[in-house]
């Protein structure tokens, strides 16, 4: 079949095998143009693996500290009339190249939140392993079924308090508006915390520990987003920032516990499955975008992960807030990038968008998640979308 993107809202319904391989390879040969790793993992789990931060974070173990990896996901398979979810292509390409250059690496396609996936990993740790020593926690969904009780939660983006008016920029049309949000309830604050914030990264951490595959040197991370003034209402001080602020408290319980050394990894704002479906986000990533590439400090998610390996997690000097977190957003949030963005926030129209803003960039980033617009790629070619994979 000939595979051309098919984006609904702020999602790609479809994804592109060899583009999402070519993507991996991309990234996989950033980290082999890197300096080694000077004492990163050897044994390492990543809990959402298959896109975005988990990708790199699995990426950069291996290629950057020659590193076994084991992937835990929750990705859709192909069949002979539809693709694959882009994760499943991801993780696919990054075991062939892994195994190319005689790396361990394996998968597990499940429901993380699931007692099932966390025994089926524990016991693949046991077998292949023994142990690890770094536990990547990068799990992104809008709902988590409780394990204990089998209820269902959802989670919301919303601020909380009373409604909140902003500009935004609506990615169907291409057109800047203002968007009200209504504030979450109590119930679904709560259920948001549930889905997106440390009790499921405590679960895990906690079983790993009680089956004894820990090693007695672990680290683990999770990773959230902070941002500044213009987002904070929507994220830091809304239902999504509350969850992440648990992700807080369960590293401290983790550490606390002697389970693992527990760390919030604080990241840059990036178009990603998960943020390209925040309201203003879009505009504000378009905008920090255009700043930080004219100042020479945007990143993507490999370069981000490269640099919290080795001025993060591995270094004898990391990078540690007040609330011993890792910041990686030191660049977005200076002040005078800051303050750029802010000064190009209320100037933005229909007409002048692709002249104050990167959206062009942005809409790059968002195809190029799905494995499409990225170079060498033939995309009227006839491609079949069925990739074999060996995932547990």
């Amino acid at each position: 079949m000939i595979i051309q993107p098919k984006v609904r809202g702020f999602i790609c319904t479809n994804a592109h095998p060899q583009g999402c391989a070519a993507n991996v390879h991309e990234q996989i040969d950033y980290i082999k143009s890197q300096p080694a790793i000077t004492g990163g993992p050897k044994k390492v789990l990543v809990v959402g693996a298959s896109t975005g931060y988990g990708l790199a974070s699995r990426i950069t173990a291996a290629f950057g500290c020659g590193a076994s990896t084991l992937g835990v996901f929750f990705e859709k398979p192909p069949t002979e009339k539809r693709t694959a979810s882009a994760g499943y292509y991801n993780a696919a390409a990054f075991e062939a190249e892994a195994h190319a250059a005689g790396l361990y690496a394996r998968s597990i396609n499940g429901d993380a939140f699931s007692d099932e996936v966390k025994a089926r990993t524990i016991e693949m740790i046991r077998e292949d392993l023994g142990e690890v020593d770094l536990v990547i926690y990068s799990l992104a969904s809008p709902r988590r079924t409780d394990p204990k009780t089998g209820q269902l939660y959802s989670s919301v983006l919303k601020p909380i308090g009373k409604p909140y008016t902003s500009r935004n920029l609506n990615t169907d049309k291409l057109e800047i508006g203002d968007i009200t949000l209504e504030p979450a309830s109590e119930e679904e604050i709560a259920s948001t915390v549930k889905v997106m914030g440390g009790e499921d990264w405590e679960l895990w951490l906690r079983a790993l520990s009680d089956a004894g595959v820990l090693s007695d040197n672990c680290k683990t991370v999770a990773y959230t987003y902070i941002g500044d003034k213009l987002t904070r209402s929507v994220y830091g001080d809304a239902t999504i920032g509350k969850a992440k602020e648990d992700l807080d408290r369960a590293a401290r319980t983790i550490s606390a516990s002697g389970e693992a050394d527990a760390h919030v990894a604080v990241l840059k704002a990036l178009v990603t499955q998960s943020s390209s479906a925040i309201p203003v986000m879009p505009l504000y990533i378009s905008l920090a975008y255009k700043v930080m590439k004219e100042e020479g400090t945007h990143e993507g998610c490999i370069e981000q992960l490269y640099r919290l390996y080795t001025e993060g997690l591995y270094s004898d000097n990391p990078q540690l807030d007040s609330d011993n977190r890792y910041r990686m957003d030191e660049w977005e949030l200076r002040r005078e990038t800051q303050a750029k963005i802010e000064a190009l926030w209320p100037q933005v129209n229909n007409e002048n968008l692709f002249q104050l803003t990167d959206h062009r960039g942005y809409q790059a980033d968002f195809l190029k998640l799905f494995g499409f617009g990225v170079d060498g790629v033939d995309y009227a070619a006839d491609t079949s979308p069925l990739v074999p994979a060996d995932f547990a």
